[in-house]
């Protein structure tokens, strides 16, 4: 089974995603850290709510300071397409589900005909997790089809304060069988056409969607 972990929401820098955050959802996001397997870094929003457990935004941009990671990062970050998309301003970009058994879920998807990439373990302070990433650093399918991870003994929740903005629905398209079977309740399936991924939230401003690819 596949859970909601986080939604992705790219920024061209860390400084921009967060006046995004305080404009589009009336909070300023909790502190995050930095990436130094991919050279990326990011803040942090809490919005678990009924389905959604554990659940929180996570809003990520490459980290200039950073030495160059040696490798293409993660979520399309390196795509020119994708960075002239954020240069617009920030947009949700992808979602990441959590599995307990990363090896079992990859074997599962490749039995499927996908390829969800290698299993890399990564580190953010005291948080440690492994992640399946493409070596080309793609989003599947752009973005509409999740990253998986499994996280260690902590998770970004155990330490995030609560939050008012909330997650009611989340809606995904264009999924193959093995993954539709594969989602919790929480997460709608919907037929063509429409957003390819869409997210709603309660916040202190109203009701915000998001969508893929942000325009």
């Amino acid at each position: 089974m596949l859970g909601l972990d986080h939604l992705v929401v790219g920024a061209a820098s860390l400084a921009q995603g967060v006046a995004w955050c305080e404009a589009t959802l009336g909070v300023t996001p909790a502190p995050g850290g930095a990436h130094p397997l991919m050279g990326t870094h990011n803040r942090l929003l809490r919005i678990d709510g009924h389905g959604f457990p554990r659940a929180y935004l996570e809003i990520i941009a490459i980290d200039a300071a950073a030495p160059p990671p040696g490798r293409v990062r993660w979520f399309d970050l390196d795509d020119a397409a994708l960075q002239a998309r954020l240069a617009r301003g920030p947009a949700l970009i992808h979602w990441v589900a959590r599995v307990d058994d990363l090896d079992a879920a990859c074997a599962a998807w490749r039995a499927g005909g996908i390829d969800r990439g290698e299993m890399l373990a990564a580190s953010r302070g005291t948080l440690r997790w492994r992640i399946a990433v493409r070596p080309d650093g793609a989003r599947l399918a752009q973005g509409q089809w999740p990253t998986l991870i499994e996280w260690g003994d902590a998770h970004p929740c155990d330490s995030l304060p609560a939050s008012p903005v909330v997650l009611r629905e989340l809606t995904v398209r264009a999924l193959p069988a093995p993954l539709r079977e594969a989602l919790p309740d929480g997460i709608a399936v919907a037929p063509e056409p429409g957003a390819p991924l869409e997210a709603v939230l309660a916040t202190p401003l109203g009701e915000c969607r998001l969508t893929l690819p942000g325009d």
